[in-house]
């Protein structure tokens, strides 16, 4: 899906969202990213088989990418955390290894030229997330953080309801702990709190209110389920296609590895709630 949740969890999180969704995605100019990867196409999704410099990717609706390294890719892989969870000893957000580090079952993303017909890869950089994060972070979508695309909206009942990465369309609620942000740096991007030790701070976004969130929004968030329903403490928003901060401007988007950065912690203050800006 274009929904770029799979890279909310790779980059900017994030590893999605993406959570085992492949997907091939426009270069900069295009809807693509930005920084490191201006100008490259991306394909994403879990490792089924290494065989030499080639990885096999798969993602949940059954699409199967070759992704081809040589010695000038950069690969990287990360522990990572997962939202709402204490960071692991020794976690990392990104170490590079060689090709050959790279398992079955973990998640992966790769930038570069893309062959779409041959459905082949060619990398110039690969960015990895360990199996076992990638399988937490897929038990803990919906439940302690949320990332998807905005379908509807129920403001009179501070609710909405967004289709998560995996697909799969869960109602989420609001009430007085939560703030709301547009244009920030990813619902995850080393917070106040507990951030992993190097990662950038997020960007704080432009305070906003539920009834400034549109349908067809890509939402990520972290929180937790109250009355069987999850509650984010901070929403972050964009809209595809608005374009991101200049690179090198307050807030411009760089890969933050292979795995999310610690989430932030708890508002400071109330900053763009359900009622007031």
């Amino acid at each position: 899906m274009r929904m770029k949740v799979f890279n909310a969890v790779m980059l900017a999180a994030l590893m999605a969202l993406p959570l085992g969704a492949a997907t091939s995605q426009a270069p900069d100019g295009q809807g693509g990213g930005r920084g490191q990867f201006a100008g490259m196409q991306r394909v994403n999704g879990e490792v089924t088989a290494v065989s030499g410099t080639t990885v096999t990717i798969k993602g949940e609706d059954g699409t199967v990418y070759q992704v081809t390294t040589t010695d000038n890719t950069r690969v990287m892989k990360g522990q990572g955390q997962v939202p709402g969870q204490a960071p692991a000893p020794g976690q990392n957000r990104g170490t590079q290894v060689k090709i050959t580090d790279i398992k079955v079952g973990d998640g992966l993303m790769a930038a570069g030229n893309l062959d779409a017909p041959n459905k082949t890869m060619h990398a110039l950089m690969v960015m990895a997330t360990d199996a076992a994060t990638l399988k937490a972070l897929k038990d803990n979508l919906g439940k302690t953080y949320i990332a998807g695309k905005v379908t509807a909206i129920d403001v009179d009942n501070a609710k909405m309801t967004v289709e998560r990465a995996d697909k799969v369309s869960q109602v989420i609620g609001f009430d007085e702990t939560t703030s709301f942000k547009r244009g920030g740096r990813g619902g995850f991007g080393g917070g106040r709190q507990g951030a992993t030790a190097g990662a950038a701070p997020a960007s704080e976004g432009e305070s906003i209110t539920l009834a400034d969130v549109k349908v067809g929004d890509n939402v990520t968030g972290q929180g937790s389920v109250k009355g069987g329903t999850f509650v984010p403490t901070q929403l972050m928003v964009n809209t595809p296609g608005a374009g991101g901060p200049r690179r090198g401007a307050p807030g411009a988007q760089t890969p933050a590895g292979a795995a999310p950065a610690a989430p932030p912690g708890p508002p400071a203050g109330p900053t763009g709630g359900l009622g007031d800006k």
